[in-house]
């Protein structure tokens, strides 16, 4: 096209997670020359994880903060409208049920296209936390573009009635030369210190759909077999102190840490001998594809999405979900067979590097951001400059 398009990436954070970290790998692999990538996030309190707002590239675009009062905020949609207007923004991309509400508002009434990424949806929550995501799904269907991470994600589309013609579908990918650069000079300390000790790992939100007690309750099973074995728990959330509850009163409390969100993750990754996912519902996990990038085998709960991923006994181990017996046993494998966990390690950072890079999802992304522009210039025949006038 014959200009830079300007998009406006749109987040409320929940912490620095999945999400989170997918607008910063679509960021950081636009082509800045013909993409400008701006980023806004809510600001609604004063302990607010605004990671994602700190790591954004400044050679990507500008950040803006919009102050929120309380869960939900309408005046956010007139300060939205105000950066789109100052910033001439084309396109306004949103990430969530909270932004895909406020953000669509706020591109209607800018007059350009909105775009949604679902990241996933949540399981069993309040009354009217429900209310809103339900909202949300609604909302869905007036969007201009609707772009689902996974296949599961896209039958959701179907289940939620947004229309085919504006659904499309971008394999999530991981930023491989971030990856790679943070850890190119890296080796875990405590791999070369405490060779005979292993650590299993997870990293991610601590929420009820992510089935932390199950990776507990198998870790158990395999700590009664090897007592030098230890978990750790990385990140946050409103479940982390009833899972600190059960490790307390539980067998194996000497070996569970609870690391909390943490900036080096990546190096607490590398320095796993295993990743451990026991989630019941799921995008393409974002934590799952970093672990394989970075070498570290991985074993999960076989649910949609995950299955994407992970072809049980080639790139990673798969557990009917719910069977703790079948979780501990696929672990007991990778963690006595260190040929085997070599293997899939390697088998699961090529099919990463060939299915699932951050720069293959953008170059895709370009060009639906360039679509909608054009769709939008054909339809109304404005410009840029005329509409922020």
């Amino acid at each position: 096209m014959g200009s830079r398009i300007r998009v406006l990436q749109f987040i409320t954070p929940a912490g620095f997670y999945g999400a989170e970290r997918w607008v910063l790998a679509l960021a950081n692999n636009l082509n800045p020359e013909t993409v400008t990538c701006d980023l806004a996030v809510t600001r609604e309190s004063d302990h607010q994880d605004l990671s994602v707002a700190e790591y954004f590239p400044t050679v990507a675009g500008q950040v803006h903060y919009l102050p929120m009062r309380g869960r939900f905020d309408w005046r956010v949609v007139s300060q939205l409208v105000c950066v789109i207007k100052e910033r001439e923004i084309d396109v306004v991309h949103t990430h969530g049920y909270k932004s895909d509400i406020l953000g669509y508002l706020a591109a209607r009434r800018a007059g350009v296209p909105c775009m949604s990424t679902p990241h996933g949806f949540a399981g069993k929550v309040d009354l009217k936390l429900a209310t809103f995501i339900r909202l949300g799904m609604l909302v869905l269907r007036r969007f201009d573009a609707v772009v689902p991470l996974s296949e599961e994600l896209q039958s959701d589309m179907r289940r939620f009635r947004v229309p085919a013609e504006r659904t499309h579908f971008v394999r999530n990918g991981v930023d491989l030369k971030d990856i790679d650069r943070e850890l190119s000079h890296y080796t875990p300390a405590e791999k070369t210190s405490k060779r005979d000790q292993k650590t299993i790992g997870f990293i991610g939100q601590m929420i009820p759909r992510k089935g932390i007690p199950d990776l507990l309750s198998a870790f158990d099973q395999l700590r009664s077999e090897d007592q030098a074995l230890r978990l750790q728990l990385v990140g946050d959330g409103h479940q982390r102190s009833e899972l600190e509850s059960i490790v307390a009163n539980g067998v194996s409390r000497a070996s569970v840490e609870f690391l909390g969100f943490r900036s080096d993750r990546l190096q607490l990754l590398k320095g796993f001998d295993l990743f451990v996912m026991t989630s019941s519902l799921e995008g393409i996990p974002r934590c799952m594809m970093e672990a394989m990038a970075v070498g570290v085998p991985v074993v999960a709960y076989d649910i949609p999405g995950v299955d994407q991923l992970v072809e049980h006994g080639r790139t990673g181990m798969l557990a009917p979900h719910g069977d703790k017996a079948a979780l501990a046993d696929c672990c007991r494998q990778v963690l006595t067979n260190p040929d085997f966990a070599a293997s899939l390690a390697a088998n699961a950072r090529r099919h990463i590097e060939e299915q699932y890079s951050a720069g293959r999802m953008a170059r895709e992304y370009e060009v639906l951001f360039e679509s909608l522009v054009a769709n939008q210039r054909t339809v109304s025949g404005v410009s840029r400059k005329e509409r922020a006038s």
